[in-house]
């Protein structure tokens, strides 16, 4: 026999036997039809050997590989009852037990920038309230303890203890490991951006925040140093397009997100005004920034979602977060000024590319009566008091009738969980 009949007879032999395996192994799984015949297994070719499938999934760059959170509040505005209540000594102030109550929601946040309304006072000079405020140093240790990574400091009172008192404020909060945007000791401090350096699943997301104001008090802006302070609009020096420029300069310098904080509209009023509406459409129209938080209202005002933002992917922005803590007065001001809201940006990180902002939450926070003015998420406290709370269920009831009927124009229901920290680490740079 020749090699090419023996090698032609060997494969057809191969290929019964293996027919004959198949019609074998088929019969043998109908029950109907038990088999009598042994089947002779055939050892497959390694050429027939199905490849191992890998034991991972190839992984998606647009998948988020990490749900971020931006925590921002109202303002934090220290008349004297707020400061003498968390006197601990001659010249010594705590100010960490008025937050106890809500610091698991900052300190929670993957960034907490804080809305500080008020300047340090100079040193060796006297503490204030209204209407030319001046907060003690030890104020912002405390931010710090209770979770805030940075603040806004461009408000209508940032010159209330004139350039002397932005110096001590950016001093203080820098010496303190916080970050800070709004008054400036210096014209380079000025045009730049605070960025914040996040930490993530290997990844490093960098927030940039930008802080102004359309508001002074009727405090003139210093021929001397026009750039010590934000203010946009008729009353400064600057206008929403330098808002734009430098979002965009910190896009250029390694910006993921920018985040503006700005002080705008009118006080004890539940809803934007004009002016609001506008810097708002101008700062979405322009694709530059993701976020902005809203204040001086002192009341709050609702979130909403608007048209533009990067990539065309929408702007959210918070109106007015109404007071965190203030020593304003129901009798003067009614129950609004006494709650205000925390608001909660949902941030998706992706392993490659840009982050977005996909959500915007509120939730409604209180302040205890005056003496005591501990703060509290509204909805936790009115289920579960503690025993530390000074107010009755109908005070609590008051405070949440002037707050959901204006909140229901959001176009997000309130947030009830907090959030859960992700990142691994947070670190302001300039």
């Amino acid at each position: 026999m020749s090699t090419r009949t023996a090698v032609a007879a060997l494969a057809a032999s191969l290929l019964l036997a293996s027919c004959s395996s198949v019609i074998a192994d088929t019969e043998s799984t109908d029950a109907s039809a038990p088999s009598d015949q042994a089947s002779t297994p055939v050892e497959e070719t390694p050429d027939s050997t199905p490849e191992a499938a890998p034991n991972t999934p190839e992984s998606n760059p647009d998948e988020p590989i990490a749900e971020l959170s931006i925590v921002s509040g109202g303002d934090i505005l220290l008349h004297p009852s707020i400061y003498e209540s968390a006197r601990v000594g001659a010249d010594d102030f705590d100010f960490t037990y008025q937050y106890e109550h809500i610091e698991h929601w900052i300190s929670g946040a993957d960034l907490a920038l804080c809305s500080l309304e008020v300047p340090i006072a100079p040193e060796g000079t006297d503490y204030s309230g209204y209407p030319m405020f001046g907060a003690p140093a030890d104020l912002i240790p405390s931010l710090k303890e209770v979770g805030w990574d940075g603040c806004n400091t461009a408000t209508n009172h940032t010159m209330d203890r004139g350039f002397e008192g932005v110096v001590r404020t950016n001093t203080v909060l820098e010496e303190n490991g916080m970050g800070f945007h709004g008054g400036a000791r210096t014209e380079d401090e000025s045009t730049q951006a605070q960025f914040y350096d996040l930490e993530v699943e290997g990844r490093t997301v960098t927030v940039a925040h930008i802080s102004a104001t359309t508001l002074t008090n009727g405090i003139p802006i210093r021929a001397e140093q026009p750039w010590s302070w934000f203010v946009i609009g008729e009353l400064g020096p600057y206008d929403t397009s330098d808002v734009v420029d430098m979002a965009q300069s910190a896009r250029e310098q390694g910006a993921d997100l920018v985040v503006a904080s700005m002080h705008w509209g009118t006080e004890y009023v539940s809803e934007p005004i004009e002016e609001q509406v506008t810097i708002a459409q101008e700062l979405a129209d322009s694709g530059e920034v993701d976020l902005v938080y809203g204040n001086h209202s002192h009341v709050p005002e609702p979130v909403a979602e608007l048209d533009g933002g990067p990539r065309g992917e929408g702007m959210w922005v918070a109106w007015s977060m109404g007071n965190l803590i203030s020593g304003q007065t129901i009798a003067n001001h009614g129950y609004r000024v006494t709650t205000g809201y925390l608001g909660t940006a949902t941030v998706e990180v992706p392993a490659e590319g840009p982050a977005s902002v996909t959500a915007l939450d509120w939730t409604a926070v209180t302040q205890d009566a005056p003496g005591a003015n501990r703060l509290y998420v509204l909805n936790e406290v009115m289920a579960n008091p503690p025993t530390v709370l000074t107010l009755g269920p109908a005070e609590l009831q008051a405070r949440a009738d002037v707050t959901y009927p204006v909140m229901e124009g959001s176009e997000r229901a309130e947030r009830t969980d907090p959030p859960t920290r992700q990142v691994e680490s947070v670190t302001p740079w300039r």
